[in-house]
């Protein structure tokens, strides 16, 4: 959950207003998703409340993730429409805000917020287009991808604490697993917005640009992952996700099923065989 941000001025003059040329597909529940060339675009379309997640929201995400799962994608953007926001979190107009404390944790989604922060079943590299303010549960959104490319417009922070809260979806398990210890308390500690320039410091954003080149950067990334062999990058992010708690020599040794697939693959013997014929390798997925 989060504090709700105020509503912000429209850009003046000389500020830029990116166009938004991500893909619009099936409008339900305020998410569009769209499969493009092996990709999927997922959008919380909910603008006007700075794409804060509420019940119906957060049960579409996870019929999304659960739709991708079972389907050949090999890579997924998750992002919030407009320019304001990627999200804020939960909805804190909606019936979120009438449970208490432990009656929102006693609810609380294996999987974490937006059904995503906490997956372990989604085994696709996911980027985070974090185009503005991705605050409480919606910065756990972002914890909860692989990628995360922002304008350097955008603010992180996980701001429960502000309004007697915790951040229970990941927040405060996650961010000091993927950043120093010390670092993390000082976010987790004080409920601070932080701008892109500083989790890119800290590791948690892999690139900053302006605002108007953010799809662009997101699309190299796209580029790069859809080059790779979508076999390879399923054993490597189901190893990654599934022996954190082990040794390095355990995880290296784990039979984990994608790695033993990716090992016996199709993709595997392409690879090869496209290197010795100096080609670009041409991926089936299998």
């Amino acid at each position: 959950m989060t504090l709700p941000v105020a509503q912000t001025s429209d850009p003046g003059p000389g500020q830029h207003r990116p166009a938004h040329p991500m893909p619009v597909g099936d409008a339900v529940d305020e998410v569009r998703f769209e499969v493009r060339g092996h990709v999927a675009y997922v959008t919380v379309d909910r603008p006007k409340v700075l794409n804060a997640v509420d019940g119906p929201t957060h049960q579409r995400l996870d019929e999304i993730w659960t739709e991708i799962e079972a389907s050949d994608v090999r890579c997924v953007v998750v992002t919030g429409a407009g320019e304001k926001a990627f999200s804020v979190g939960a909805d804190m107009s909606a019936s979120a805000i009438d449970k208490t404390g432990l009656e929102y944790w006693a609810a609380l989604d294996a999987n974490g917020f937006g059904a995503l922060s906490l997956r372990q079943s989604l085994d696709i590299p996911v980027i985070a287009r974090v185009n503005g303010y991705a605050l409480g549960g919606g910065m756990e959104l972002v914890l909860g991808c692989d990628i995360v490319v922002a304008a350097d417009t955008a603010q992180f922070g996980l701001t429960e604490p502000r309004v007697g809260r915790l951040p229970l979806d990941g927040g405060m398990v996650l961010l000091q697993r993927k950043i120093p210890y010390n670092a993390a308390m000082g976010i987790l500690l004080t409920g601070r917005r932080f701008p892109a320039a500083e989790m890119h410091r800290l590791g948690l954003v892999n690139e900053v640009v302006p605002a108007a080149e953010l799809d662009t950067a997101v699309q190299r990334w796209v580029d790069d992952i859809l080059a790779c062999s979508p076999t390879s990058l399923r054993a490597i992010k189901q190893l990654a996700i599934h022996t954190a708690h082990l040794t390095a020599r355990e995880a290296r040794d784990a039979r984990l099923p994608a790695l033993v697939a990716a090992l016996d693959s199709e993709d595997s013997r392409e690879g090869v065989l496209a290197f010795q014929e100096k080609r670009p390798p041409v991926w089936s997925g299998r």
